[in-house]
């Protein structure tokens, strides 16, 4: 049984073999780019819109209210790649419907691609939104002591990342493959929609988890903020109850 679609090489560019991984993602960001400019080539802001512009903004309105309920903000500075990333892993689930289609999130090149992006995106906008001292100095606390295993637990969330999306990928093709030899005839449309359940399952936690890693990384400066803005200026320090009774 093949684990994944990385072993058919389809040709070779020189010394770069292409194999179905990279021809899949080629497909699927086609798919992407060509849908998304006839979907907006003629947006509409009347009462009647067409199904794909309405389906697109529900998308694009769910990403965002996502986006902001884990403490991301403004919500819509990251809305082009968490929605990237979600409709990358969606349609990839969506189009295994067509016969022949290889999903490449099955590989564990593409899940570690994806991963890398996200690992990429936490420091920058941890850095955008505390500046680069202060966010390096987060992975001194609570201890400098403690700086190791803050840069271990960066690197291993980011691999942790990449093997869930993959093994849920790999896992439910394995196990569709396996139903559909045993029981060609009865199970395929089940195992189909189960298929497609899962993906955008995948699709929508691989997107809130990045939200959620780039929210932490965004969020001690919010809270160091809501602090300074609640304690009392030092100059206006109230004066004692037992005080105002001595002049009465």
């Amino acid at each position: 049984m093949d684990l994944s679609p990385d072993q058919y090489i389809l040709w070779s560019i020189g010394r770069w073999p292409i194999n179905l991984t990279v021809v899949m993602t080629w497909l699927i960001m086609g798919v992407m780019t060509i849908g998304s400019m006839l979907i907006t080539r003629r947006l509409q802001t009347d009462v009647h819109i067409p199904r794909w512009q309405g389906l697109l903004e529900v998308v694009v309105t769910t990403i965002e209210s996502q986006t902001r309920d884990v403490g991301l903000e403004p919500a819509r500075r990251y809305l082009p790649f968490l929605g990237t990333l979600f409709l990358f892993i969606a349609v990839s689930a969506l189009l295994t419907v067509f016969p022949g289609f290889v999903a490449p999130t099955g590989s564990l090149s593409t899940t570690t691609a994806l991963a890398l992006l996200v690992f990429v995106a936490v420091p920058t906008s941890g850095i955008m939104s505390r500046g680069f001292r202060n966010y390096l100095a987060g992975y001194l606390e609570p201890s400098p002591l403690l700086l190791p295993f803050n840069v271990i637990g960066e690197l291993s969330r980011t691999l942790a990342l990449a093997i869930r999306l993959f093994g849920n990928m790999m896992s439910g093709a394995m196990i569709m493959a396996i139903v559909l030899t045993i029981a060609p005839l009865v199970f395929p449309a089940i195992l189909t929609l189960f298929g497609l359940l899962t993906g955008m399952v995948q699709a929508y936690i691989f997107a809130i988890l990045a939200a959620v890693f780039m929210a932490a990384a965004t969020r001690a400066q919010a809270e160091a903020a809501g602090a300074s803005s609640a304690r009392p200026p030092a100059d206006r320090v109230s004066e004692p109850s037992h005080l105002g009774s001595a002049h009465e």
